[in-house]
């Protein structure tokens, strides 16, 4: 399978990913190239709404090969407020959406599903790991307690609803082959161990979770290389890149852009090898969001000055 998708996946003339939902917003920022940042003012007014931020990932990826686009919808944020309200500040027309994909199960990446379906008015596909659908779910405390995960994906009222689940374990494509969702990751890094706290219950027993669920977008960037978009990166961003060159037979990295997971103590003692492992890959272009945390994020910049982008709610880049 990952040799036919090597040979199926199209490359694209270009890539458009408009940030709808992240964990940051700042209306100071300013456009560079490649980069556009929603305006400060609207026809010489600075307008009395604003974009919000939460916690949580929601973008808006546009493809195009020739004359043919496809536009889909990268995870779903936290609430069900923030991503259709920034849709509506942003002007995106949510119909323009042909299929949904849900890096894993988690609340701050399906909180809106259901709002943005009814805008869109009409079944499309959703894409997601089998796993996804998994509950009930733990953040598990060093002092015993269990913080139990709402669960947002249940199968059985998504089918009631209408929608068209697909799930998969393996690679896929969609978007007429220009987009491949990567499935399950290959975990072969030593540093990148997941979220050790991090449990689950099946059939009636608590074991450790491994987020298996947590997949990520390829796209071939013609004549530039790979362009991978991580949700939450739960099985290690530097696995997700290995893995996506596994499966598309690229070896040449263009921009990584998503979340890291690179945020608290868990996750702190990692971000030096992280980074090592990203000079040895030399993306072009880097932006790290949502839960990659500051401490991250600010090394990111520090360490890849020519590569880095600092990402923000609204923000379109062009690749």
């Amino acid at each position: 399978m990952i040799t036919e998708l090597a040979n199926k996946l199209q490359e694209v003339d270009s890539i458009e990913v408009i940030t709808i939902m992240d964990n940051y917003v700042d209306v100071l920022l300013r456009n560079s190239p490649g980069v556009t940042r929603p305006p400060l003012a609207i026809g010489g007014n600075i307008p009395t709404d604003a974009l919000l931020a939460e916690h949580g990932l929601c973008l808006l990826v546009n493809v195009r090969r020739g004359e043919k686009s496809h536009c889909i919808l990268f995870d779903c944020g936290y609430t069900k407020l923030g991503v259709p309200h920034n849709m509506q500040i942003l002007e995106i027309d949510p119909q323009q959406i042909e299929a949904i994909v849900i890096s894993h199960g988690h609340m701050d990446h399906t909180g809106a599903l259901y709002p943005i379906i009814e805008s869109i008015g009409k079944s499309i596909p959703i894409i997601l790991h089998p796993e996804a659908f998994i509950s009930p779910r733990f953040f598990g405390l060093d002092d015993g307690r269990k913080l139990k995960f709402p669960q947002t994906l249940i199968k059985e009222d998504m089918k009631s609803k209408g929608l068209e689940i697909v799930e998969n374990r393996s690679p896929s494509l969609l978007a007429d082959s220009m987009i491949a969702v990567t499935g399950e990751v290959e975990r072969v890094t030593g540093f990148e161990k997941g979220l050790p706290n991090a449990l689950l219950e099946r059939d009636g027993k608590i074991e450790t979770d491994m987020i298996l669920d947590d997949q990520a977008l390829t796209i071939k960037l013609k004549e530039k290389g790979l362009v991978i978009i991580a949700g939450c990166s739960h099985a290690g961003i530097i696995n997700t890149v290995f893995y996506a060159k596994k499966i598309t037979g690229v070896d040449k990295i263009h921009a990584v852009l998503g979340g890291f997971h690179l945020s608290g103590p868990i996750f702190e003692p990692i971000i030096e090898k992280t980074i090592t492992e990203f000079k040895k890959i030399s993306p072009e272009i880097i932006i790290p969001m949502h839960c990659t945390g500051w401490k991250a994020i600010k090394r990111f910049s520090e360490e890849f000055p020519n590569s880095f982008i600092l990402n923000s709610v609204g923000t379109k880049i062009a690749l």
